[in-house]
């Protein structure tokens, strides 16, 4: 696989809650409109098992910002790859954690 010009990864959580929750069909989502809005070579997709966070499922991890994207579903799915093609922080009001340069840091105890 060549990453040459990817500029984003975003980590989707298929472990057995965020399935049983909608995963397949945010995974399903996402992808598509990476495809229509021709952006799979500049955002790559990665399904994952258990990322811990299994009570907000599914999940969906973006890097390099390092934001981590609660209660994800098919609304949130769309928006947030039409939010990604316009800048690189999107805020869908679902965000459970974020990385400040240094660390992580959960969005809800700000």
């Amino acid at each position: 696989m060549n990453l040459d010009g990817v500029s984003k990864h975003l980590l989707i959580c298929n472990g057995k809650t965020c399935t049983k929750n909608g995963a397949e069909e945010v995974t399903e989502t996402i992808r598509g409109e990476l495809k229509n809005l021709e952006l799979q070579k500049e955002i790559h997709t990665t399904k994952t098992l258990c990322n811990g966070q299994c009570k907000h499922g599914p999940i969906a991890v973006l890097y390099p910002q390092g934001t981590w994207y609660k209660e994800m579903n098919k609304t949130k799915s769309k928006e947030l790859i039409r939010q990604l093609k316009e800048n690189d922080n999107v805020h869908l009001g679902s965000e459970l954690y974020y990385h400040d340069g240094k660390t992580f840091k959960n969005q809800q105890s700000e």
